[in-house]
C-alpha cells in the first residue's frame, strides 16, 4: 500500500500569481544565459528517401545553412531577437533566439548528390534519396 499526499480542493495557499512569479524568475534566469537553442526536428523515412523537417518559425531562409562533410549533414543558423520596436514592452518571451547547430550522420545508403532543401511556412524540409548502389550486400565465403 502506498501513501498519497492529501490536497484540499479549492485551497491554494500561495495563489496562482506566486507560481507565475517563480516561473518568470527561473525562465528569465535561464533565458539570459542562453544564446543558442535546438529547434524541433522530425526525421522520417520512406522506401525511397529520408526526410528531415526542422521547425524554424520566424526565420528567413538566408539565415539557415546546410553543409555536408564526411557523411555528416549539418544544419545551422541564427534567429535574431529584434526588440527595438518603439513603444512596445515585452511581458513574456517564450520563443527561442540565438544560434543553433544540428548534425546528423547519414547512413551509407544515401545519395549525397540528391539532397534537396525547401523552406516554407517556418519549416525547413530536407529530402535525401536512398542509393540502391550503396546498399550493404552479403558476401558469400568460398
Amino acid at each position: 500500500m502506498g501513501l498519497l499526499k492529501y490536497s484540499q480542493p479549492d485551497r491554494d495557499i500561495f495563489g496562482a500569481r506566486f507560481s507565475d512569479i517563480i516561473d518568470e524568475f527561473f525562465n528569465d534566469a535561464v533565458a539570459t544565459r542562453q544564446n543558442s537553442f535546438a529547434p524541433s526536428i522530425d526525421v522520417s523515412e520512406t522506401e525511397k528517401e529520408f526526410i528531415i523537417d526542422v521547425a524554424l518559425p520566424g526565420m528567413d531562409k538566408k539565415d539557415i545553412e546546410l553543409n555536408i562533410e564526411n557523411g555528416r549533414l549539418t544544419i545551422s543558423g541564427e534567429r535574431k531577437f529584434e526588440k527595438n520596436e518603439e513603444g512596445k514592452h515585452f511581458h513574456r518571451v517564450e520563443s527561442h533566439y540565438g544560434t543553433f547547430t544540428r548534425s546528423f550522420q547519414l547512413p551509407d545508403n544515401v545519395d549525397e548528390e540528391s539532397i534537396k532543401a525547401t523552406y516554407k511556412d517556418g519549416i525547413l524540409n530536407v529530402t535525401i534519396n536512398k542509393s540502391e548502389e550503396k546498399l550493404k550486400k552479403q558476401i558469400t565465403i568460398k
